[in-house]
């Protein structure tokens, strides 16, 4: 009879982490060498192959996935080798590398260089079936079991939202985390309004770079994190919504990622001048972009670190206790 705690991850994924994690370190090569730390390895690639990757955001997509996403390989690849889970890894893994693709890929098409398109185009086409495919096997990995009993969930789940100061903080937080959302988002669709005006010109000029990465980030946001703001406010305020653990570390990938490439492509140099933050304008900046990346870490951090809250069903027993049981 097979040991419980010895159980194996499929390891399918395996070999998929081993070829990503040789792409991130060439990925990393292309970002030192676009910002002149080495030279001449791969100029005849981002040249004639791919030459957006010399954009400010292509280049700080290419740093996220040569030392976040690389690392988030080494370990789930170590991981599927010990026979360990690594289902929350494997989340923020695919929030992250799904939002770099989803603003990436359209951003080529419609910025300014999509007339610089080359068959190498379609291999980053490609690259959007491995989330989907990945997310599923993700996603149906068996969650890590809990040690909550039936009776420490109900009293988790009886406190008010007031009772739990951590996770009123964190609504309030989405709430206002989604009027800037919807204010960015605003911006970026023009609208004529003197606040809209003053942001565009004052504190985020990038949002005007022709390039469109930025104006794609803002849609998404506005299309896909907004929602998302909205439900993960409900969940924290009405018990039993298990769907938000899974979906906070996907969100804050995605955040995570998005944020990193927006903050850095608005104050590099291969972004023209006048598209870049204002230097007197740089605090507020980097703090409010600082901190609508650090929300849905928090959020993830709570979810994992306290879960009872969000149980709809009673805990399943750890491996441990199944074979107490059976002894």
């Amino acid at each position: 009879m097979s040991n419980p705690l010895t159980r194996s991850v499929p390891p399918s994924l395996s070999p998929v982490f081993v070829i990503f994690s040789f792409t991130s370190l060439v990925d990393l090569v292309i970002a030192l060498q676009e910002d002149g730390y080495v030279v001449g390895f791969m100029d005849f690639y981002t040249k004639e192959g791919e030459p957006y990757l010399r954009t400010a955001h292509g280049i700080f997509i290419c740093y996220w996935d040569g030392t976040v996403h690389y690392l988030l390989y080494l370990t789930m690849a170590g991981a599927i080798r010990k026979r360990k889970g690594y289902r929350n890894l494997g989340l923020y893994w695919l929030g992250s590398f799904a939002m770099s693709l989803l603003v990436f890929l359209p951003g080529n098409i419609l910025g300014k260089y999509s007339s610089e398109m080359r068959p190498t185009f379609l291999l980053a086409i490609l690259y959007l079936l491995v989330p989907c495919w990945a997310g599923v096997r993700i996603f149906n990995q068996s969650r890590a079991p809990t040690s909550y009993t039936p009776g420490m969930v109900q009293e988790e789940q009886k406190k008010s939202l007031l009772q739990r100061p951590a996770d009123l903080t964190l609504t309030v937080y989405f709430i206002l985390a989604a009027l800037f959302t919807v204010f960015r988002g605003l911006v970026v669709l023009d609208c004529p309004t003197d606040a809209c005006f003053i942001y565009i010109y004052q504190y985020e000029p990038y949002l005007r770079d022709p390039v469109a990465y930025p104006k794609l980030q803002m849609l998404m946001y506005l299309f896909y994190a907004l929602p998302f703001y909205c439900l993960a406010a409900y969940a924290l305020t009405f018990p039993g919504c298990s769907w938000l653990p899974d979906w906070a570390l996907v969100f804050a990938g995605a955040i995570g990622q998005a944020q990193f490439s927006h903050m850095g492509a608005s104050m590099h140099p291969r972004t023209p001048f006048t598209y870049r933050v204002p230097e007197d304008t740089w605090a507020t900046f980097f703090l409010s972009n600082l901190l609508f990346a650090l929300g849905p870490h928090l959020l993830a951090f709570r979810c994992l670190w306290r879960p009872a809250f969000f149980l709809n069903e009673a805990p399943r027993s750890s491996p441990q206790d199944q074979i107490k049981k059976q002894q």
